[in-house]
């Protein structure tokens, strides 16, 4: 059986994100590298202890608030020590390599850069050294342009060529090594629908449609202009005898038809479901996970990449990053109501676009403040959050059977 997913709006301590702060060297002076050993290391199971105290144990965490990772980086602490060779943030490095950099922090402050976590974790300098592998990150800059330069006929890239998000990745070193056409801008107007609002903010796995010009291709012939046809002589068509009328059948007044009244159709006919699968955590289901007090939408259990559909037609009113809804989108109906579809890994409409029912608006994830892979959805009188009704009532009512 599937995980039941859920979010939650996780707000680290202000001791914690102050320290973190202050690790990357406020003065703006870059700190020195210096190698773990095992005079300052500790075991992986105390870091997944302070992952656990800091994130929920959620390495790819990534609420908004400036903060990544399990061991909640800050940005300019990730950078200042050398985190930038495994991944561009912490949340996109995965665990080793975490830890290989909270190691160097370690070494660096002591445990006092996590102050409440390290304490509940035990952790502290002189323990055992880690036993993790990390990865170095490969930069494929190089590799992408010895590629192209290999082109030939039989190999020539399409006008819809794709490129996978690697780690590391931005839309700038995209479109520089793959020399899109317009640059960085011109790679996102082509990919809004997949990257989101944020241009800064790209996942890896993420497809985008790089549109590469044809090398050496010929330039379009216009074609000859045909001389006009002549004109041919109009013929007359042949008179046709005119046909007899009959006298009009008188009907019994008593079959006469009734008049048919219009009716108003109704708002919520047509529904459909968001996902092909059965829910998980209920609507209204109560407890502290959730900032309102109660779940204020139902959970659909299904893996990464999921096809996530729109329950009806309407306009797509945002589109993008939720905060701990992770990727959303959210949908204005004719009935005036508005769905929600949260922790999406990927986005395929944009805001002020149409849509229909049954459409395929993203993909599922767990984007954001969630537990496992999983689809949040909600319905609601608002586009905003607070304004929440029972979400399988609505789908009920249109005839979805869930």
């Amino acid at each position: 059986m599937a995980a039941t997913g859920r979010h939650r709006r996780y707000q680290p301590s202000r001791i914690n994100r102050a320290s973190l702060t202050v690790t990357a060297g406020g003065a703006g002076m870059a700190l020195p590298l210096i190698g773990a050993g095992t005079s300052h290391a500790a075991s992986v199971d105390v870091w997944e202890k302070v992952a656990a105290c800091e994130s929920t144990s959620n390495w790819k965490i990534n609420t908004g608030n400036g903060y990544y990772g399990g061991l909640q980086f800050s940005q300019s602490t990730w950078e200042a020590y050398g985190g930038r060779r495994f991944a561009a943030r912490a949340d996109l490095a995965d665990k080793d390599q975490q830890i290989a950099i909270a190691e160097k922090v370690l070494e660096g402050q002591g445990p006092k850069a996590w102050p409440t976590c390290s304490t509940r974790a035990g952790l502290t300098r002189g323990g055992d050294a880690p036993e993790i592998a990390p990865a170095r990150r490969l930069e494929p800059k190089s590799e992408r342009k010895a590629a192209l330069k290999k082109v030939t006929p039989t190999t020539v890239p399409t006008h819809r060529e794709g490129y996978t998000v690697a780690r590391g990745d931005s839309l700038s070193k995209i479109a520089e090594a793959e020399e899109v056409s317009g640059g960085w801008q011109g790679l996102y107007a082509q990919n809004r629908a997949v990257v989101g609002s944020d241009p800064n903010l790209i996942h890896p796995g993420q497809k985008l449609i790089l549109r590469v010009e044809t090398p050496d291709a010929p330039a379009p012939q216009k074609p000859k202009a045909q001389p006009r046809p002549k004109t041919p002589p109009k013929q007359q068509a042949p008179k046709r005898p005119a046909p007899k009328q009959q006298a009009p059948k008188q009907q019994d007044p008593k079959k006469q038809a009734k008049p048919v009244h219009a009716t108003k159709p109704a708002h919520r006919t047509g529904l459909s479901a968001p996902v092909d699968a059965s829910t998980g955590t209920p609507y209204r289901k109560a407890g502290s996970a959730w900032s309102s007090g109660y779940h204020t939408g139902v959970d659909f259990p299904v893996p990464t990449g999921t096809s996530v559909k729109a329950v009806a037609s309407g306009r797509v009113v945002s589109a993008g990053w939720g905060g701990a809804y992770g990727y959303q989108v959210v949908i204005r109906h004719a009935d005036g109501k508005y769905s929600q579809y949260a922790h999406l890994s990927a986005l395929t409409v944009r805001s002020g676009q149409q849509v229909s029912s049954g459409q395929r608006i993203a993909r599922s994830g767990s984007t954001g403040n969630s537990s496992g892979p999983h689809l949040h959805f909600e319905v609601r009188t608002g586009p905003g959050y607070g304004s929440d009704i029972d979400p399988l009532a609505y789908l009920r009512s249109g005839g979805v059977s869930v």
